[in-house]
This record gives structure tokens, C-alpha cells and sequence, in this order.
């Protein structure tokens, strides 16, 4: 894995909030990933989170599904928690401390991986932020983007505002139909330019979880794959928002208490 990060690519994500990474993967890996998450996608048969029944377009306590955001695209969580093969590639130590260099911390904490699939002629995925979904809120968090297809302007790569996440608070419109309903929290960013980041199948990105982001429509038959993970720094606090957490793990939780459950939120590198 090409996981070096320079002090020139830092200075880039934490000017602009997201980051290309060229080649991270090489051939030999990047047949390895693929493998590893068709396989887990295919033992969870539809279904999205292990602490849930919810299967694909179904209501999961997370997204409110509607037929428009059904055909955005399909998410399966925690792949890391049932699958071996994908474990051992979200538990990567090095990996951890690229997502540290990056955003700035001295320990990584994975919250949850996911792979994201927009099938052929899926709708755009309209922008929007990451971390207020989240049970902790940190202006650090991240996210790495790995591409099993080509991400191409045809098929719905990402874009993104460059900066925003300097700026930007933990309100979201979320994902919905509207492409520009994100405009109605944040409108000092409605004249700002965005950027269209294609990626290459086996290349990432990483994103700032309050970098303002969406995708394109997929206008092609094919899919355009991707398996991402979002990292949390070592010491993040729950906030009272459930999100991926089972009904019995918020039971046990309060508002400040760390999350720090290794079998939910396994620590991947410290200093």
C-alpha cells in the first residue's frame, strides 16, 4: 500500500478538507479488497448493519428511505464485524496513521466502515456532511474513500467545496433529493466552486467529515463500487446521537462517556 503521506499532502487536506491518493493500492491488494468485500457483501444478504435486520432500502434508524434515496445507492456497514478478510484490512495500523498524520490526532479509532454502491443509473448523491450523523462530534473526523470501479464523472465520482469544513457547524440536511438543500444551513457557500475528484480504481481519497461533499448521478450500466471507512480520534466522547450503536450499547452510554469499546471501536494506531 502506498500509505507515505508528505507534508505537502497534509498541508493540502488540511487546506481544502479532502485529499487524492494516487495508486494507494497495488495490483495484488487491490484484487485482495475487491475480493474480500464482494464476499462480505454477499454473507450479509442484504442486510446493512450486524445489530440490525434492516436490509438494503429498508428503514435502518439511520436514513429516512424514500424511493428517490433508495436508487442513490446501496450501504452496508461494519463489513470489519463479519467478515475476517475485511477485518484484517480495516484493522491496518498503517492505514490508522495515514487518517493520524492527516487529520492530527495521536490515536485512530475506527467508528464504522462501509461499503457504498452505486448501481447503473443511480441517483446523485446531493451534498452534504459526514460527521453530524455521528455519535461523537469532532471538526477533525474523517473518512477514506477506496475505489473498487473507476470513480469517473460518468458514474458519479465525488465532489467537493474545498474549505468548508473550516466552517461549517454539525447541522445536515442529510441525503435527500435536493442537491442544494445543504445551501439552506450553509448559504455563504452557494457561490463557492466545487471540485470533482474521478478516482482510479485501487486510488482513495480522504475527506474531512465537514467538508461539504456529494456525488454525481451514475449515467452508465455499470457500478461504480467504493469501501470507505470513517475514523475517530482516540479519546471522542458519545453525544447522545445513536446512529450505528445498538439499542443495548446506547442503554449503557451517557452523554460524555468515551467511546472506546474495542469490539465496536477498535483502536488501529497510536503513538
Amino acid at each position: 500500500m502506498n500509505t507515505l503521506v508528505t507534508g505537502e499532502q497534509v498541508q493540502f487536506y488540511q487546506q481544502d478538507g479532502f485529499l487524492l491518493v494516487e495508486d494507494f493500492l497495488n495490483q495484488d491488494e487491490f484484487s485482495f479488497w475487491r475480493q474480500a468485500v464482494t464476499e462480505a457483501i454477499a454473507q450479509r444478504g442484504g442486510k446493512k448493519m450486524p445489530c440490525r435486520e434492516a436490509k438494503i432500502g429498508e428503514d435502518d434508524g439511520i436514513n429516512k428511505y424514500s424511493d428517490y434515496y433508495v436508487k442513490v445507492f446501496d450501504q452496508m456497514l461494519n463489513l470489519w464485524q463479519t467478515n475476517d478478510k475485511v477485518k484484517q484490512i480495516m484493522l491496518d495500523e498503517k492505514i490508522g496513521k495515514m487518517a493520524a498524520t492527516l487529520a492530527g490526532w495521536s490515536g485512530t479509532r475506527i467508528w464504522h466502515d462501509q461499503a457504498l454502491i452505486k448501481r447503473s443509473w443511480a441517483n446523485p448523491t446531493s451534498w452534504h456532511l459526514d460527521t453530524p450523523f455521528w455519535s461523537f462530534s469532532d471538526r477533525r473526523a474523517l473518512s477514506i474513500w477506496v475505489a473498487l470501479d473507476d470513480a469517473t464523472y460518468e458514474n458519479g465520482c465525488l465532489y467537493f467545496i474545498p474549505g468548508t469544513f473550516r466552517n461549517t457547524t454539525f447541522e445536515n440536511p442529510g441525503i435527500g433529493k435536493n442537491m442544494d438543500a445543504i445551501f439552506d444551513f450553509y448559504p455563504q457557500f452557494k457561490q463557492f466552486k466545487s471540485v470533482a475528484v474521478p478516482v482510479k480504481a485501487g486510488s482513495c481519497s480522504f475527506h474531512n467529515g465537514l467538508t461539504i461533499h456529494g456525488a454525481g448521478a451514475n449515467m452508465t450500466n455499470g457500478f461504480r463500487r467504493a469501501m470507505t471507512c470513517a475514523y475517530m480520534p482516540d479519546g471522542a466522547t458519545f453525544n447522545g446521537i445513536k446512529n450505528i450503536l445498538s439499542d443495548e450499547q446506547v442503554a449503557k452510554l451517557a452523554i460524555g462517556d468515551l467511546l472506546n469499546d474495542e469490539s465496536q471501536n477498535p483502536l488501529i494506531y497510536s503513538v
